[in-house]
């Protein structure tokens, strides 16, 4: 029988067509690999329960994956039972009173916060040490946000989110402005609220390099390219994920006309994307490639489907594991 004989009727003429352009760089980033790999390498260690405080990192898929191997997810460190088990601290960061209390309890603390992080945590304490008072752009609430904002004393540091805040900004008398960013901002968002920063406080003090991190930055220049070529984009990650919010603003503003954030295969909306013709699909920099690959099968069992990769960096970043969780550490 040739190949054309054994087709199906719907795979030879009621599939429509459709390309599907995949975004590169996408999915996980340096900091998000040795954040999970932290938590695997503990539970291989120690064996369970690992406890981690927050999500390890932003991706339900991810979380439930390891949750089954052991790791117990805790909000705080007081839901922690007295144990000589790891307790690891997510890629996000936390404030300096965490580790502190962590020393109190004698816990076996491993921070598997991202370097780049951790980066701007200590820009933040350089910059309160010489004296200025630090703004940090970023979203109320995120972790990383928190943990930042706990590196310095009550009123050494003002958080801002919009072009608008910039105007309510209240320089301490006597004290140099410095500014830090959250690493997994909109790239152009940010540079909106740093301009305004600058032309009313010339004065401020800049990062050295910019604080959102190579990876946030690699996945939205290739969403701005595949973006305005494309019916819809699906940015796959989940709603509690901020870089992943943020490709899919990104998107829309590219101008795609249909832009969704989406976890999983079983959570896309086909009445949104039934009648398009070419899909781009990225991953924010806490969701597997295996989730890419679940919802490009989704529209194969659909459509006709032919893929191609648009790529814009290449990245090859490597951060090692902490301290505590390397070989000869564990030996």
């Amino acid at each position: 029988m040739s190949v054309a004989n054994s087709l199906s009727v719907d795979d030879i003429g009621l599939k429509p067509s459709l390309e599907v352009l995949i975004c590169a760089p996408r999915g996980f980033c340096a900091g998000v690999v040795r954040a999970i790999d932290a938590v695997e390498r503990a539970l291989t260690i120690y064996g369970p329960p690992v406890y981690v405080r927050h999500e390890i990192v932003h991706n339900k898929y991810v979380v439930e994956s390891l949750r089954r191997k052991g790791a117990v997810f805790v909000d705080e460190l007081d839901e922690i039972p007295d144990t000589q088990a790891p307790v690891i601290f997510s890629a996000h960061g936390v404030a300096k009173a965490v580790p502190v209390e962590a020393a109190q309890r004698r816990f076996f603390a491993i921070d598997a916060t991202c370097p780049l992080v951790t980066k701007v945590h200590r820009e933040a304490e350089i910059h309160h040490k010489r004296g200025r008072h630090v703004v940090l752009v970023g979203h109320a609430g995120h972790p990383e946000v928190v943990g930042t904002m706990g590196q310095l004393p009550a009123g050494a540091i003002t958080l801002i989110e919009t072009v608008e805040d910039v105007a309510r900004i209240v320089q301490p008398e006597g004290k140099e402005l410095a500014y830090v960013t959250q690493t997994t901002l909109s790239v152009d968002d940010t540079a909106g609220v740093v301009d305004a920063l600058k032309l009313r406080f010339p004065d401020i003090v800049s990062p050295h390099k910019q604080d959102i991190c190579y990876a946030t930055t690699n996945r939205q220049e290739a969403v701005k390219r595949v973006a305005p070529l494309v019916d819809a984009m699906i940015v796959v990650g989940s709603p509690n994920s901020s870089n992943s919010q943020r490709l899919r603003e990104v998107a829309e503003r590219a101008g795609c006309p249909v832009s969704r954030l989406i976890l999983r295969a079983e959570d896309i909306d086909w009445s949104v994307f039934g009648g398009i013709r070419r899909l781009g699909i990225t991953a924010g920099a806490s969701a597997p490639e295996i989730l890419v690959e679940e919802i490009i099968d989704a529209f194969a069992a659909r459509f006709s489907v032919s893929v191609e990769q648009v790529s814009t960096a290449d990245e090859s970043v490597f951060f090692p594991l902490p301290r505590e969780l390397r070989e000869e550490a564990a030996e």
